[in-house]
């Protein structure tokens, strides 16, 4: 695993950089996750490991640093993103989010789009007022979320048998899972969803078939926007059909 120690937030980022001639990819996981945890299988699948693939733990999740003094907001993990960027010297790449990782793949693609070949977004937050988890975890307060909600969603999540996410979250700052979830909730001006459809360059949208039907599959695709479905895969794709996933981000970088 590589470091890259950020100026911005003076903290550490780890990553893997997975050796590659096709065009590089960055993969940004969602809240409470670890790129290092959700995708060296789909990383390794399906013609992506011909492509150099960057798989990022956040600051605040996974292996990187979890500064208690950051404000983990979207725009500060897309800050800190594109720190990174010019220390990898990337000057052509695609870019893949999930969930709130797609929150952040926007925001660092409005500031690196003159750099970026396409954005590959998987159920991503376009719009404030955050998704299921999110919600539930800004509904505490900052302290009370860090003595007991913290455990307290691990545990949930455990019983629900979302095991795959309870050992990520467990791992993941109480802290930065509340504050980017906060961040999620607050949503952005202009909004997420806005500055994605401003992009100019090609967008790639995927949904997990046991996620439809979804209104936005169609407002998407008015908007221009390429939709694809991976099969036997709801929210958590990575989990559930890695080879799905990863046939559908080959896909996506095929129609770049």
């Amino acid at each position: 695993m590589k470091e890259f120690r950020s100026v911005n937030c003076n903290a550490t980022l780890r990553y893997h950089d997975l050796p590659g001639e096709g065009i590089p990819i960055i993969f940004i996981h969602g809240i409470g996750c670890a790129s290092s945890f959700d995708y060296p299988q789909v990383a390794s699948m399906n013609g992506l490991d011909q492509h150099r693939r960057i798989l990022v733990d956040l600051i605040g999740s996974g292996f990187s640093d979890k500064p208690k003094n950051f404000d983990y907001s979207i725009d500060s993990h897309a800050c800190y993103l594109e720190e990174f960027l010019t220390f990898l010297e990337l000057d052509d790449f695609v870019i893949y989010g999930h969930s709130m990782g797609g929150a952040v793949s926007i925001a660092l693609a409005i500031r690196v789009e003159s750099r970026l070949r396409g954005l590959i977004l998987s159920e991503a937050n376009l719009d404030a007022g955050g998704g299921f988890f999110s919600k539930k975890i800004a509904s505490y307060n900052e302290d009370d979320y860090q003595r007991f909600g913290h455990n307290d969603i691990v545990q949930e999540s455990i019983s629900s048998s979302n095991e795959n996410w309870a050992a990520s979250l467990s791992v993941s700052s109480s802290i930065a899972t509340y504050r980017t979830s906060c961040s999620l909730v607050d949503g952005s001006s202009p909004s997420w969803r806005q500055m994605y459809y401003a992009l100019s360059i090609p967008k790639t949208y995927i949904f997990g078939s046991n996620s439809l039907p979804d209104p936005d599959l169609d407002v998407l695709t008015k908007q221009h926007v390429d939709v694809l479905t991976v099969a036997e895969a709801g929210h958590s794709m990575a989990w559930e059909n890695p080879e799905g996933l990863a046939t559908a981000i080959c896909a996506a970088i095929s129609k770049i």
